[in-house]
């Protein structure tokens, strides 16, 4: 697939994959519309993007606000998710409210915002969607467990969904990377990192994941990384 021309969103722009992400599409020649949770995460967009946009995936009606945004005025070629929340500790310890956290932000959000624009996308003679999902939808682990649940839900999600949507011309990619410096980890929304080994950067993922874009490959395994 030839990147030049395409007009792509970006969703969690503002971290440091997805403006990495960004930084590359534009590079080739893309046109990157941007997401942040917030006015000031929106300020760590790169600045070439065309548009900044507000999206909560926590919140149904903030992906409704930016999806009948985008049906309504924009072409769209692609959809890369590079937003995520994690958190750690055994599964005594995780509250409800993190498990809801988790499964709102890494599946149930994203799954709306795809469903909601896979209309759009077929309009396209070629198009795509992208979703980080990680190794731990491959490894689920311990200390994890409610993370990997939440990533192996949207592994399940696209999967099926991939099988509709290829009809349409839609090419589907779960990237499921290992570790990766982009400093999740420090913001984690419960417990505390145990020591990670050195990860893969940033820059090497963004890579591998837009040519994989270009290749047309249906997934990326961790071992693509």
């Amino acid at each position: 697939m030839e990147l030049s021309g395409k007009r792509i969103l970006v969703v969690g722009a503002s971290g440091a994959l997805g403006s990495e992400l960004v930084r590359q599409l534009i590079d080739k020649g893309a046109t990157v519309l941007a997401t942040a949770s917030s006015n000031e995460t929106a300020a760590k967009i790169p600045a070439k993007v065309e548009v900044r946009l507000l999206l909560d995936l926590t919140k149904p009606e903030s992906i409704k606000t930016l999806t009948d945004y985008l049906n309504a005025a924009s072409e769209l070629d692609g959809v890369i998710n590079a937003a995520g929340v994690v958190a750690f500790g055994n599964t005594e310890e995780l509250a409800a409210e993190t498990i809801s956290t988790l499964m709102a932000i890494n599946a149930a959000g994203p799954m709306q915002l795809f469903s909601a624009l896979s209309g759009l996308l077929a309009k396209q003679d070629e198009s795509f969607v992208v979703n980080l999902t990680g190794v731990v939808a491959e490894k689920p682990l311990p200390g994890l467990a409610a993370y990997s649940a939440s990533k192996c839900a949207i592994e399940g999600f696209l999967t099926g969904a991939s099988r509709e949507w290829r009809r349409a011309g839609t090419l589907t990619i779960s990237a499921r990377p290992g570790h990766t410096e982009t400093g999740l980890a420090d913001r984690a929304i419960a417990g505390v990192a145990p020591k990670f080994p050195a990860g893969m950067t940033a820059e090497h993922v963004a890579a591998r994941i837009i040519a994989g874009i270009e290749a047309d490959e249906a997934g990326l395994a961790s071992t693509a990384f």
